[in-house]
C-alpha cells in the first residue's frame, strides 16, 4: 500500500493511502495530492540516502510521497 503524507508539527499526517488495483483509493489520493499542491505544498519522493526528487504529479507506483510547505525566508 502506498501513502501520501504531509510533514507537519506532529511529525507527519497521512493524507491518503492507495493501491493500484483500487480505483477509488487512487482517485482519493490524486485529489488529496492536488489539494495540497493548491495550498502551496511541495511533493517529494526519496531517491536514495540523502536524495529526493520534486514531483508535480502523484507517482502511483511510489510507496511514499511526502508533501511539505516551502521553507520561508529569503
Amino acid at each position: 500500500m502506498s501513502r501520501l503524507i504531509r510533514m507537519d508539527g506532529s511529525g507527519h499526517t497521512t493524507l491518503a493511502e492507495w493501491t493500484a488495483d483500487d480505483p477509488a483509493s487512487v482517485e482519493a489520493a490524486v485529489a488529496a495530492f492536488r489539494e495540497e499542491l493548491e495550498l502551496g505544498s511541495i511533493a517529494m519522493v526519496t531517491r536514495g540516502p540523502g536524495q529526493a526528487e520534486h514531483v508535480r504529479e502523484l507517482p502511483l507506483d511510489e510507496q511514499l510521497v511526502i508533501m511539505r510547505r516551502p521553507i520561508a525566508g529569503g
